[in-house]
């Protein structure tokens, strides 16, 4: 299933619909409240003129009234911002002691079962990495997260240049990337989809075209996924690919890497598995033979600014071969 990026189509059992509820409480609880008020405006205007204790009222609706309803409010926001920081972790009574102090959310060591995947922010893409063991090969994407159903992620959020915010409405709510500070964000889906993203905080030039994806897989789909994704490139077979593989190593190997390969740049996103991925430039285009052909040519004419220069120097059949070679990165 496909989400639009809209705050108003949270995911079940996502921090999104945490925020989802609290906002439809706030909104009842305030609805009532100036229902009250205006309803006692009313009647003070056109209701009979009688004596009233003047004590009282002040006692009971400007103390009273005021403290019990939005102590609740209160109590009850600070509940769902616990709920948001401990999502596949924390139990009823955990999240009740920490609104009044007792315990520290933050506080707690690693939980298990979460997945941890690093993002960084760049202009204008972002850098995704998941913690692997010691002895396992890295996994690295970019503009894309994929993580399992029914299952905890801890997101760790940094950036290397300017600040950006990182915003997946259906799933949770923003969270700044500033940098020198690293901020985590706790995401969880509980049905398989597609969930769109995109940088919160005006970033330069290219800020409305720095967008990601993120992908709820079943258990099984993603471990099989995350096996393929360990793997290196494969060489490839066919004459027209390893055309495409050279010429790729000698324009693009400066900042790109494909493991396996001798290309090992740190410039650019990490292409091992491009032909994988949903798209290119970070969601400006759909990933395919054609639209890798027109970024590696045009990249500064779909997205001016950017760091990456237009390969208007190749040749047509050259294009075409390291089109294909990146397509055949699966």
């Amino acid at each position: 299933m496909k989400h639009p990026a809209s705050a108003l189509d949270p995911a079940a059992d996502s921090g999104a619909a945490l925020l989802d509820q609290l906002g439809n409480a706030l909104y009842v609880g305030g609805a009532i409240i100036f229902g009250v008020v205006m309803a006692l405006a009313i009647y003070g205007v056109v209701g009979k003129a009688r004596q009233v204790n003047s004590q009282r009222w002040i006692l009971g609706g400007g103390l009273a009234f005021p403290i019990v309803t939005l102590t609740a409010l209160l109590m009850y926001s600070l509940a769902v911002g616990n709920g948001l920081n401990a999502i596949g972790s924390a139990n009823a009574l955990q999240l009740f002691l920490e609104c009044f102090g007792i315990g520290n959310a933050s506080g707690r060591g690693p939980r298990d079962g979460v997945l941890r995947i690093h993002v960084v922010g760049k202009q204008w893409w972002w850098e995704v990495r998941y913690e692997q063991p010691a002895d396992a090969d890295p996994v690295v994407l970019a503009n894309e997260i994929r993580m399992p159903t029914n299952r905890a992620v801890e997101l760790v959020l940094s950036t290397t240049d300017v600040i950006h915010s990182f915003w997946a409405p259906s799933l949770a709510g923003k969270v700044d990337m500033i940098p020198g500070h690293v901020n985590r964000l706790r995401l969880q889906a509980d049905a398989p989809g597609r969930f769109r993203g995109q940088c919160a905080e005006f970033c330069g030039a290219q800020h409305a075209k720095m967008m990601f994806d993120v992908l709820a897989l079943e258990p099984a789909a993603f471990q099989s996924w995350m096996a393929a994704q360990r793997r290196p490139a494969r060489e490839p077979g066919q004459a027209r690919l390893q055309v495409g593989k050279q010429l790729f190593m000698q324009a693009c190997a400066q900042c790109h890497a494909i493991r396996g390969t001798a290309a090992a740049g740190v410039l650019g996103p990490d292409l091992t598995h491009i032909g994988s991925r949903l798209s290119l430039a970070s969601g400006t285009l759909p990933n395919n033979v054609g639209t890798l052909a027109a970024w590696i040519a045009g990249s500064q004419h779909i997205k001016p600014g950017n760091q990456m220069p237009s390969f208007n120097q190749l040749s047509g059949a050259g294009l075409r071969a390291v089109a294909q070679y990146m397509e055949s990165l699966q």
